[in-house]
């Protein structure tokens, strides 16, 4: 039997609400770990942000990090340039840095 369309849209709309809610979830845990870190005591442009953690994404998963949909997230390399690299103890900061 198939379903009406105004019980797909619902679906749609009820998997819409988990996806916002996983998502904000997500963004949440990774902005702890980020501050943390000590990035937000840093100025970098969001460009070159983004472009660092595609490359931690990268690392992890065991090969290229997945394309996010803009060709070089717009920060103007090409593709066999690699990103600029943060290097941690230039960051980060010890727990007793003011």
């Amino acid at each position: 039997m198939k379903k009406p369309s105004s019980k797909i849209r619902e679906e749609i709309a009820r998997l819409q609400d988990q996806l916002r809610q996983a998502e904000t979830r997500e963004a949440e845990h990774i902005g702890r770990i980020a501050l943390k870190a000590g990035l937000g005591e840093i100025e970098i442009e969001e460009i070159e942000l983004q472009a660092a953690f595609e490359e931690i994404t990268g690392r992890f998963r065991g090969g290229k990090a997945p394309s996010t949909g803009r060709k070089n997230a717009g920060d103007g390399r090409t593709g066999g340039e690699p990103a600029a690299t943060i290097a941690p103890s230039a960051h980060a900061g010890s727990p007793g840095e003011a």
